[in-house]
């Protein structure tokens, strides 16, 4: 297994759904649970852990750290307490490996010296056992940041040649890289304008939904709207508040929609004014796709400074509010 930088891996914890507790459920649950997650992840107060997992065990232990009947009254203070308590968090991951891995090296090897949300956390109940197996080798290719490349039988990492007979490319998926690298395909709108050439100073959009001079086109994603690392959830409410809009435009005689001039603008420059919040934080970490590999750009943005910074719930509520007040503010109908 050739590793570039270690991954953040904590117990899953699988077992068998409680039957009881499946038939307890009332209906709306799941949508509960999942707010409930994201408010937690993002790091705002709460009363209950409905998903009661790894993913929010960071914030339970920052709330146990508060002094009782007391809030923490500067911003500088809760830094530090999240700061401690992700260093706990993180001890514990590292300390696991320990236990779980037999050989030192291997172990040392594995164990992730980042921040816990500098990279994307991973849970799994088997794979740090896989190292004790006989036929496992880990090869640790930090120093020389990955794989040199791939010959007709083998794989070439740190100057030496591995024979294998099958490589499985576990590199996940490109993310926060330029539109125009990750998408085979070009998008051209009005006058035939390309999309990746109006997004060359950094994505334009309306709630990230749309874009002028792209009317009709309607996307979901992570850029400039509230992203959460339950994707899912967040892809749903994009489709329903884009499926929304469509079937407004259509009710009021309209054939086609796109952003206004200073509704564009005025949401790009919202997105960034909230994301200057999160910009310490991910140029601290070691680097990674959060931060562009290190080289992180205030003026273009990351994957984090283009996102919505307070969150899935906020981002979700902003939206609802501007459904009820019927202006389509922002928006332009085309007839």
């Amino acid at each position: 297994m050739f590793q570039r930088t270690p991954s953040s891996v904590d117990l899953r914890g699988n077992k068998p759904t409680d039957p009881d507790w499946a038939a307890s459920l009332q209906p709306g649950w799941q949508r509960e649970r999942r707010q409930n997650f994201n408010a937690i992840v993002i790091g705002e107060a709460f009363d209950v852990d409905l998903v009661n997992d790894a993913w929010t065990e960071i914030f339970r232990d920052l709330k146990t750290m508060a002094p009782i009947g007391e809030k923490q009254d500067t911003s500088a203070e809760g830094e530090f307490m999240a700061e401690v308590a992700d260093f706990r968090k993180m001890n514990r991951i590292r300390a696991r490996v320990d236990e779980v891995v037999a050989d030192e090296d291997t172990a040392e090897a594995l164990k992730p010296w980042y921040r816990q949300f500098c990279k994307r956390p991973t849970f799994n109940d088997e794979y740090l056992d896989a190292f004790n197996r006989p036929n496992v080798t880990l090869v640790d290719t930090s120093a020389s940041h990955g794989v040199e490349r791939i010959t007709e039988h083998a794989v070439v990492a740190n100057g030496v040649e591995y024979e294998v007979d099958c490589i499985i490319f576990a590199t996940g998926f490109e993310i926060g890289t330029a539109p125009r690298r990750r998408i085979d395909f070009d998008i051209h709108g009005v006058g035939g304008q390309s999309l990746f050439d109006y997004w060359d100073q950094g994505v334009r959009t309306l709630h990230g939904h749309s874009t002028r001079g792209f009317p009709n086109w309607f996307f979901v994603g992570i850029g400039q709207n509230g992203l959460s690392v339950n994707m899912t959830s967040m892809f749903d409410e994009q489709a329903r508040h884009v499926a929304w809009i469509i079937n407004e435009v259509r009710r009021r005689g309209a054939t086609a929609v796109q952003p206004t001039e200073d509704g564009e603008a005025a949401w790009v420059a919202e997105i960034r004014r909230l994301g200057i919040t999160t910009n310490a934080f991910i140029e601290s970490c070691t680097p990674g796709y959060y931060n562009s590999e290190g080289l992180f750009d205030k003026t273009v943005g990351t994957l984090a400074g283009e996102a919505y910074a307070p969150g899935a719930n906020a981002f979700n509520a902003m939206l609802a509010v501007w459904r009820d007040a019927g202006d389509l503010e922002g928006l332009e109908l085309i007839k």
